[in-house]
């Protein structure tokens, strides 16, 4: 499986290409950095990742893109721009036709190190061990887009065994017949 992990940002967005299956060795395949820089008009900088993610699908042609879930942080500029430069990232994706997994820094940070309060250094360390590298990438964005595509590789096995029971459960429900509107509560006895 070759997994395109994004860490999202808008002047630096990490992408990082990792290949292998759960329980085998993995391959780092590519890591880098989309840069825009940070005086230029918002939509030019989306423009540029864009054009910088585009680029990395044609080149390495992954079987799914892992992208950084966004959540609330206390700065809500960054926030935005963070969440707008994963919606371009998802957005070339889906153009391609390539399934989107999102994973959220504590699930990431789990898989990669076994702890959902890892630093950027041990996250860093351990995608060093895991891929042999001889030392971690830099800058963290790009050594955080190797663990998203890390952790998809390892969850994404137990992710669609559950996604198939779901499935199969629901083709054996029985249907349900929809009401056909709000009911009055009956008094129970003895109540007033």
């Amino acid at each position: 499986m070759k997994v395109l992990g994004v860490d999202p940002g808008l002047t630096r967005c990490g992408v990082g290409v990792v290949d292998g299956v759960a329980g085998r060795p993995l391959t780092m395949v590519g890591v880098g950095v989309v840069r825009t820089p940070a005086d230029a008009d918002i939509a030019l900088r989306l423009v540029e990742i864009e054009r910088g993610i585009d680029a990395w699908l044609d080149e390495h042609r992954p079987e799914y893109v892992a992208v950084e879930r966004v959540f609330s942080q206390h700065n809500v500029r960054t926030v935005m721009g963070t969440a707008q430069a994963s919606a371009v990232a998802m957005l070339c994706a889906a153009r391609r036709g390539l399934p989107v997994v999102l994973h959220t820094p504590s699930e990431v940070k789990a898989a990669v190190t076994g702890s959902g309060r890892a630093d950027k250094a041990q996250v860093g360390a351990m995608v060093t061990r895991l891929l042999r590298l001889d030392a971690p990438p830099k800058p963290a964005d790009a050594a955080d887009a190797l663990a998203l595509a890390i952790c998809h590789i390892w969850r994404a096995p137990a992710v669609n065994r559950l996604q198939q029971a779901h499935a199969a459960a629901r083709r054996a429900a029985p249907a349900t017949i929809p009401s056909s509107g709000p009911r009055r509560a009956t008094p129970q006895k003895g109540t007033r």
